[in-house]
């Protein structure tokens, strides 16, 4: 059977055309795919008889809540869903004053080996697919009765690592008769997947780019984020430029602060050398304490913004959001898979 929440407007039109179908109906189907129907029957305006042909030949994908916390705090919403083949991914709500925001999966696990990742521990299960992708944005949407207006592709997973999809689903989500968020409002984090990097600035999408960039000197990369033996940070910062030159894009960089890793002067004076002659953003993340990690959160975080405002560069610390819930990639799924196993954290 066909996953047809995957499919373009287009796919599925022609699909019912073979059926013998007149091409008004693509849109009628596509439109209730994209209110979150989960059954074929929940379509009334198309005949019982076309209804079963098309519950014969597709499937409509459909995640349940596994688990939901909601933060006392700020009222972030932390989602565990499960899938159709029983895996779990992660959905983070987030309010913002200008709008909400919603912090989306595209890969079961990570195979990037970030140390300071819960997200990469255990490695990588699959990709999501396109339907697997939109379910989040839909779903968070129907079970919080709040409106998404933002996108941000930082969950569990890098995006670049399962680059088809994720394009085939900012389609999906960008088209005016589905969700209609524009691409203006989606963001794309990558941990430096250059290739990647590249085809994004040869299509020229509107979106923003961010680089997890966590560590200015090859050294201390390598040490804590492996890709950097594949695509080292030199390179790394060369793509970054071509990007803004072939898109005029700025690009935002994040940098999750680690205690005496990353968090020196010297380290802040490299940033800024190689971001010069650019629009950047330097995103400075307050680290989150993984159990199995041995990297803890930096105590200069003040210092460190101030040493890159120093050389013109703009630097902002994250918003801390969820403290009081799992709100940091992998820690929910982590936790569930420990209590399946019968273990407690």
């Amino acid at each position: 059977m066909i996953d047809i929440k995957s499919m373009t407007l287009e796919e599925i039109t022609e699909a019912l055309r073979e059926m013998g179908e007149p091409a008004f109906r693509g849109k009628q189907v596509f439109t209730w795919l994209h209110r979150g129907a989960a059954s074929f029957d929940e379509m009334t305006n198309l005949s019982k008889a076309l209804r079963e042909k098309l519950a014969e030949a597709f499937f409509i994908t459909c995640p349940q809540v596994a688990c939901k916390q909601v933060s006392r705090l700020d009222g972030t919403v932390k989602y565990l869903w499960k899938l159709g083949d029983g895996n779990c991914i992660e959905t983070v709500l987030m309010h913002y004053h200008h709008g909400n925001t919603v912090c989306i999966s595209s890969q079961v696990g990570c195979r990037m080996g970030c140390a300071f990742c819960a997200s990469t521990i255990g490695g990588k299960v699959r990709n999501l697919t396109a339907s697997e992708m939109l379910d989040q944005v839909m779903f968070t949407q129907l079970d919080s009765g709040e409106a998404v207006s933002n996108i941000v592709l930082m969950g569990i997973g890098e995006p670049l690592d399962n680059l088809d999809t994720v394009l085939r689903f900012l389609e999906l989500v960008n088209h005016p008769e589905g969700l209609n968020i524009g691409m203006r409002h989606i963001s794309l984090s990558t941990c430096g997947l250059i290739p990647g990097i590249r085809r994004l600035g040869e299509l020229g999408l509107q979106l923003t780019l961010s680089v997890s960039l966590h560590a200015p000197d090859s050294e201390t990369r390598s040490k804590i984020m492996p890709v950097n033996r594949a695509y080292d940070v030199e390179e790394l910062f060369g793509a970054c430029r071509w990007y803004f030159q072939k898109t005029g894009r700025r690009i935002s960089f994040e940098y999750a602060m680690i205690d005496g890793v990353n968090d020196h002067d010297w380290q802040a004076d490299l940033i800024a050398k190689n971001v010069r002659g650019m629009p950047a953003h330097v995103n400075l993340i307050p680290l989150n304490d993984v159990r199995e990690s041995p990297w803890k959160p930096s105590r200069r975080l003040s210092a460190f913004q101030e040493r890159l405002e120093s050389h013109g560069l703009t630097a902002t610390v994250r918003r801390s959001l969820g403290g009081d819930i799992d709100a940091a990639c992998g820690q929910l799924r982590k936790r569930a898979a420990e209590a399946k196993e019968g273990r407690h954290l």
